[in-house]
């Protein structure tokens, strides 16, 4: 199993490219890493392309990527008075908790319709957000996605922090997020080109720290 340490270093070798944004990148882990552990809620959000890196990201944080991540003996105990429970138990999988916001269509449509299309996702921000430790992960290949970059916006408001993953020049969104990944790149499909390796380091980086041996 390889450690954060090691994840990192083999995705600055493999991307290059990558060398000029790794405090960037370092400091989001750093973020979410705290949020996970505080039991925060990391609410991620994009659009097109990026919305369906958002349902992968998901996907990594909310069970096992790399490690099969058992319940601990103390969780399997809950179970115990649970008809079936120990069988349950043994089957589920230790998350990170993780949410879509492009996933609520019924919620998302209906606001789009009935108050403003381009506060879908900061209505939800909004809402979600319970504490301090909450975290919003925008995805905006151009940084200037009127609905992510209100979402930062919201995130603001609500005392969360954020993390967006953009291109190279930041755009408006950088004025908003408490740190943003300037991928080098330009061009929308550059730009998720590069997405896609960082997230994967950053769960991969997120499930080795939280539940490596």
């Amino acid at each position: 199993m390889k450690t954060k340490t090691e994840i990192f270093d083999t995705l600055f070798a493999s991307y290059p490219s990558l060398a000029i944004c790794r405090g960037q990148i370092e400091e989001a882990y750093g973020l979410l890493l705290a949020c996970a552990e505080k039991r925060g809620l990391i609410m991620v959000c994009g659009n097109g392309g990026s919305a369906a890196d958002c349902e992968h990201i998901v996907g990594e944080l909310m069970k096992g990527f790399h490690l099969a991540r058992p319940l601990n003996r103390f969780q399997k105990e809950s179970f115990a008075d649970i008809e079936g429970g120990a069988e349950i138990a043994d089957k589920l999988q230790q998350g990170i908790r993780a949410v879509s916001l492009v996933s609520q269509t019924g919620l998302v449509s209906a606001f789009a319709n009935d108050v403003d299309a381009s506060l879908v996702y900061a209505q939800q921000v909004y809402a979600y957000a319970a504490n301090d430790a909450d975290v919003l992960l925008a995805l905006t290949t151009s940084g200037n996605s009127q609905n992510v970059v209100n979402a930062a916006k919201a995130a603001r408001a609500a005392g969360i922090s954020s993390v967006a993953v953009t291109g190279q020049t930041g755009g408006e969104i950088r004025r908003f997020a408490d740190v943003t990944v300037k991928l080098p790149a330009l061009s929308a499909f550059e730009v998720q080109e590069l997405t896609l390796p960082v997230y994967h380091a950053l769960c991969a980086a997120l499930e080795a720290e939280l539940f490596g041996e």
